[in-house]
């Protein structure tokens, strides 16, 4: 199986990077291929421009997301990692989502609606928090995250979603706790 890892995070010291090496360590141990595509240290630009948009009416997409784009169509599953910032993506995996998922090459439409391009391909999220997991909980804001996300954009794509892993209040859970997300992480792996 031939696994992308798309990663989003700012500091390579952070817990979200102990995810990233507990994914790719767990994936290269079932003897997956991988691929990991860490944003910041690409230095993606997330900022949708008026040449993509020029780019895709023209078949000629910047190069940055056709690249992007031939790593996703190689791969088999989907990992994502990323913080979840006020309760939402962070600014450059939206970008990455906005820039990369266009339209013609994760979906279409014709004259019977939806054409989800990525069928066949699964994907698992794994996001954190700093909030605290009742304050989601009592919210409906798992609930929330999923439609957007898992639905709005993965399934209406036509990923398969394996599993959406939201790990809560990691900057203020003791060591032992984030011991245990990271095997909760190696599990979900191996549902891949």
């Amino acid at each position: 199986m031939k696994c992308l890892i798309v990663y989003c995070h700012p500091n390579p010291k952070s817990f979200n990077h102990a995810i990233l090496e507990t994914v790719s360590e767990t994936l290269v141990s079932l003897g997956r291929e991988v691929v990991v595509r860490d944003l910041y240290a690409l230095s993606f630009d997330p900022v949708l421009k008026p040449a993509d948009f020029e780019g895709l009416q023209s078949g000629n997409l910047p190069a940055d997301i056709i690249k992007e784009q031939e790593f996703i169509t190689w791969a088999d599953a989907l990992i994502v990692i990323h913080p979840l910032w006020w309760t939402g993506l962070p600014a450059m995996f939206k970008g990455y989502i906005d820039r990369v998922f266009c339209y013609g090459f994760a979906y279409s439409f014709d004259a019977k609606g939806l054409v989800p391009h990525l069928r066949g391909k699964k994907i698992l999220i794994i996001n954190t928090q700093g909030t605290p997991r009742k304050a989601y909980e009592e919210s409906g804001m798992f609930g929330a995250l999923q439609m957007t996300s898992d639905k709005g954009i993965y399934g209406f794509c036509g990923l398969e979603i394996v599993d959406h892993l939201f790990l809560a209040a990691v900057p203020m859970v003791k060591d032992e706790v984030r011991r245990g997300y990271l095997e909760e992480v190696r599990e979900a792996v191996a549902k891949l």
